[in-house]
């Protein structure tokens, strides 16, 4: 075959790259979302092909682009992997690594698929690209197509934290905030995006969005020198990022360069837990869609696009789903950000909440990886019970100190 073709992860049809632009025509778009597959025979890499700095353009053997085509300027990936060992000690673990993803150029996760996104539009001959989002894929899609000749319109509930907002008006995008939930604005952008013949960044219908998301598990693997956790901890909203955990793994397993997957643990909202409630029912894993109610808005998702390879793909890795309450999640910002030095969105933080839930359930040999998908920056009004902004003044200062001690 050529380098890939894509595969419905619903009847397993396989079509070429140019037969099907998005979803299975015969299953639908949330059923029939696709997975890239590749010849593993026909890709000859080797270890140390790969740099722990270097960006994700490094994995391009494996990725679902062709040579010479556009390549973001900007340093997406090359993210830190922190080795943690006295938060491993106090968790009743071997070891813990935090992967993350803030230092992004838009400080999130989303920049991975992006630079996809905008390589594929131009591949394809694309003028105008679109996507609709809680925050992070809007900021990362203006933020990275910018610099670019690509018209873009994001699509994103008005309610989204104004910090990620910003950036879209900043980096001179077309904003329409949409009086709805996600999903009302997913939708939306669907129907308009048709209509118009636009590219679509949406997750789970644009199949090439996971490859640029499963970077992050291929530079976890350089990163560690190839030794693989047991365990990687991930929020879930929509499902792709965890279903790209699992694929990037098993690319590198199946090219030789790792010998196992480890265990995906998706860990969701209370508020927002539609794919842990799928996964839970069992196969065949169909979508149940809810109403959500939580502060981490990155995985406030009711009705998540990629639920069914999410659980498909957790499975396949011997994982399972967990769900933390926002009272966790709170909790974990402000524990991450004092023994890590690192400050998470609420659901880049939901990671650890998930994590120090059934740390005591894993082993004393337990070697884990959790992921931070965000920035704080990114959601300030969350964490506004921390902020004691009581006035001092200027004289009142020694007597102030003097009382604290």
């Amino acid at each position: 075959m050529g380098k890939y073709k894509l595969r419905c992860i619903n009847c397993g049809k396989v079509y070429e790259p140019d037969e099907v632009e998005y979803t299975c025509p015969v299953c639908g778009d949330r059923l029939g979302t696709l997975e890239v597959i590749y010849d593993y025979e026909d890709i000859k890499v080797q270890r140390e092909e790969f740099s722990k700095f270097e960006n994700i353009w490094q994995f391009e053997k494996i990725l679902p682009i062709e040579k010479g085509s556009y390549r973001t300027h900007l340093h997406v990936g090359g993210t830190p992997l922190y080795n943690m060992p006295k938060m491993a000690e106090e968790l009743g673990i071997e070891k813990l690594t935090i992967k993350y993803d803030g230092t992004n150029p838009t400080a999130s996760y989303k920049d991975r698929a992006s630079a996809i996104a905008i390589t594929k539009a131009y591949e394809k001959g694309y003028d105008t690209i679109y996507c609709a989002s809680t925050g992070n894929a809007a900021s990362s899609l203006a933020g990275l197509s910018a610099p670019t000749e690509l018209k873009t319109y994001i699509f994103l509930p008005a309610s989204a934290p104004i910090a990620k907002i910003s950036q879209l008006f900043i980096y001179g995008a077309n904003v329409l905030p949409i009086d709805g939930t996600y999903d009302e604005a997913f939708d939306i952008s669907m129907e308009i995006g048709k209509e118009k013949g636009w590219y679509c960044r949406n997750s789970a219908i644009n199949p090439y969005l996971l490859e640029g998301k499963k970077t992050g598990a291929l530079e976890i693997a350089v990163q560690s020198d190839w030794e693989i956790p047991d365990y990687v901890f991930v929020s879930v909203g929509d499902g792709t990022v965890i279903s790209s955990f699992y694929k990037g793994f098993y690319d590198f397993y199946k090219l030789g360069l790792i010998d196992k997957i480890p265990k995906i643990i998706g860990v969701q909202a209370e508020g927002a837990a539609a794919v842990k409630r799928v996964f839970d029912k069992g196969e065949p894993f169909l979508p149940d869609d809810i109403e959500t109610n939580t502060i981490a808005d990155s995985i406030s998702v009711g009705k998540p696009r990629d639920v069914v390879k999410a659980c498909k793909y957790v499975k396949k890795s011997g994982g399972y789903f967990i769900s933390v309450s926002d009272e966790e999640i709170l909790s974990a910002i402000q524990e991450l950000a004092i023994k890590s030095g690192i400050f998470a969105e609420p659901a880049g933080a939901t990671s650890y909440a998930g994590l120090k839930k059934i740390a005591n359930t894993l082993g004393k040999n337990a070697k884990v990886s959790i992921v931070v998908t965000g920035n704080g920056l990114k959601d300030v009004k969350a964490i506004e019970k921390f902020v004691n902004l009581k006035k001092i003044k200027p004289d009142e200062v020694r007597e102030v100190l003097k009382n604290e001690n």
